[in-house]
């Protein structure tokens, strides 16, 4: 049945799928948290209330998560070529795949600040605590189940995204099963790239429900 696999191409392939996604997914993380922070440390009532730069962020957050990912990765082409050098490839596909998840984590990290206790965070206040030390101290590690929950659903979004990348070229199991697979009619090739993309899917499914259950405390 599949007469058409290479298997060296297609190790390669999964390679690039969990190098591109695990990259863009550390620096997902990084840029959700400071925007999911941003967005709610000037909200209404919050440490650092601020009405016109939490509206700027949360239009700037709305626009990125309203764009298709395969329309913005064309949009970025300029950037990413400036940035890398080239448009192609899985190291090319990083821009496009942080700029495109950071929005989208960003909003889940809001909602996983929202559901701190508000009195854990007065009685930090009210003991002297310093803005830095109530985000590292208080927001963040009784944060932490619900930020690895989003985290896993922001994973599996990238393994998608990375999959419509491949389709102009930034490698992976999507651009294989495309290319080698779908354009030539092998769909031997196309039905294995689903599966293992599929398996990567529950991989980290279960990496990120395995965490967030050790570090929820309830």
């Amino acid at each position: 049945m599949l007469t058409n696999i290479k298997m060296e191409d297609i190790w390669t392939a999964t390679y690039e799928t969990f190098y591109m996604t695990i990259i863009a997914l550390i620096g997902t993380a990084i840029i959700g948290i400071i925007l999911g922070l941003l967005l709610y440390l000037t909200s209404k009532d919050a440490i650092w209330e601020n009405t016109t730069f939490n509206v700027i962020v949360a239009s700037i957050v709305n626009v990125f998560r309203a764009i298709p990912f395969i329309i913005l990765i064309l949009l970025l082409f300029p950037f990413t070529n400036f940035l890398v050098g080239t448009v192609r490839g899985p190291t090319a596909a990083l821009p496009a795949l942080i700029i495109g998840s950071a929005p989208f984590y960003a909003r889940l990290a809001e909602i996983a600040f929202r559901e701190v206790d508000k009195g854990v965070i007065e009685a930090a206040k009210s003991m002297g605590a310093k803005t830095s030390t109530i985000i590292f101290k208080v927001l963040i590690p009784e944060s932490k189940p619900a930020l690895v929950s989003g985290l896993t659903v922001t994973a599996i979004a990238l393994i998608g995204y990375t999959a419509m990348a491949g389709v102009i070229g930034a490698g992976g199991l999507g651009d294989y099963a495309y290319f080698y697979g779908f354009q030539r009619r092998q769909f031997d090739v196309v039905l294995l790239c689903t599966i293992l993309i599929l398996i990567i899917v529950f991989i980290f499914q279960f990496i990120g429900d395995y965490i967030t259950n050790k570090m929820d405390k309830r």
